[in-house]
Parts: C-alpha cells; structure tokens; sequence
C-alpha cells in the first residue's frame, strides 16, 4: 500500500512540475514582401509588416529558437536605440522588436533586427512569452530588394554610382542626345 501511494505521488507530481506543453510558435518573415506571419499550432494568427535590414545590415536567413527576451531594452552598439518586446534570436543580438519608425514599416531600414509597430512587437512579445521561447522558431526567408540602402528617403532617386559609370540623365537620349548611334561608336563607348 505504501509503495502504491508513493507510486501515485511521484506520477502526480511529475505531472505538476512538467505542467502543460506550450503551443508552437513559427514566426516567418519574407524580407522580399517585408512582411511576418505568426501561427500556433500551424493556424495562422497574426500577419503584419516589418522592416529588416539594409543592404549593408542584411538580416540573417535561416531558421532559429529565440534565445532571450526583454521587455525593456536599449541598444549599446546604436546610440541606446530603444528596443521594445526584443525576442533575440542570434548570439550576434539580431531580434525581433518594437520601432516608433512605423512609417519604414513595408521596406528594409534597420541594423539587421526585425522591426514591428509597438503594439504589435507587444503582442508578438507576450505569446511567445506564454508558449515559450523553446516552443517558438524564427524562420527569415527571402532576399533583400534590390537597390535597398541606395535610393533616398520615399524611394526619391539616390546615388547609384557604385553600380555604373552610366548616367542616362547626362548621356543619351534621355539627356537630348540621338536616338541611334553607329557601330563604331557603340564598339568605342566603355
């Protein structure tokens, strides 16, 4: 009898401690749409969009667990940029988080984090919370666009002389010259 009793007390609280499994989370941004889908449990939940990195800050693509989370938290390596509801998910301090610069939302303008609207990073941040960081994948898929960290602010024409020597606006018809050119000057031109 006491064996049994023993017995039951230890399955009971292994129960107790192991307590509920959490859902499972999957986090998927698109850096080509700029935009995150959130499911549990294979349904889909949430659908927002994001900014990712820069050209020269891309995002990391890949598939990754979540490592630690902050509530509160500030940049040291960007002038103590705030960086509401972080969900770090590499070692090299790449996240998930909250940015007041809702207005980039839609279009690659960060240091390589994954940047939402506050409310939303707050919600992302709070199922993750309750499921479980070990319950929760980060999958990055996608290409940055092309010309990202080139043209100006709203898409305004930027400085594209890293990729040509071209310039149509100073050569060619768009700048008033003719339209047809012989072959020799097409077999002198660089």
């Amino acid at each position: 009898m006491r064996r049994a009793i023993s017995s039951m007390i230890a399955l009971l609280g292994g129960i107790v401690l192991a307590g509920p499994a959490g859902a499972e989370v999957s986090i998927v941004v698109d850096k080509t749409t700029q935009h995150m889908t959130v499911s549990v449990d294979g349904q889909q939940r949430y659908s927002w969009p994001v900014s990712t990195g820069t050209a020269e800050y891309s995002t990391p693509i890949g598939t990754f667990t979540p490592s630690r989370m902050a509530r509160v938290h500030y940049s040291r390596e960007w002038g103590n940029a705030p960086m509401p509801y972080s969900i770090f998910f590499t070692d090299a301090g790449h996240a998930i988080h909250g940015s007041r610069a809702t207005n980039h939302l839609g279009s690659p303008a960060s240091h390589g984090c994954v940047r939402l609207a506050p409310r939303h990073a707050s919600i992302l941040f709070d199922l993750v919370r309750v499921e479980g960081p070990g319950n929760t994948r980060v999958e990055i898929t996608g290409m940055d666009p092309i010309g990202t960290g080139l043209a100006g602010v709203n898409g305004a024409g930027g400085d594209y002389s890293r990729l040509t020597s071209f310039d149509p606006l100073s050569v060619g018809i768009m700048a008033g010259g003719t339209a047809r050119r012989s072959r020799s000057e097409i077999s002198r031109s660089p």
